[in-house]
């Protein structure tokens, strides 16, 4: 799902605010004036920090990996609870 304000601003540098109605969605720049937008551009954008969402979902609840860390020691913790989520969901190359 398109998180249509975050991708019009990342689009748009110019646009300050953006206003959701029940069928429409406005961006307007510093003087209130309104800023078009694409659609279809806006639907092709890629959240260059969706990853960290990715991650943070997926890694386990922060008190099963401090009980983890106690019983098996801060490297099998990398290797085994935190590296393969960061090899599933990589950080994307610029």
């Amino acid at each position: 799902m398109v998180d249509y304000h975050k991708a019009i601003r990342a689009l748009h540098p110019e646009v300050v605010k953006v206003e959701e109605t029940n069928d429409s969605i406005t961006a307007y720049d510093v003087n209130d004036n309104v800023v078009s937008w694409d659609k279809s551009l806006a639907d092709n954008w890629v959240d260059p920090e969706a990853y960290k969402y990715k991650r943070a979902a997926e890694y386990p609840p922060l008190s099963e990996q401090l009980d983890y860390i106690y019983h098996n020691g801060v490297e099998a913790w990398k290797t085994n609870m935190i590296q393969p989520v960061k090899d599933k969901y990589p950080k994307p190359t610029e």
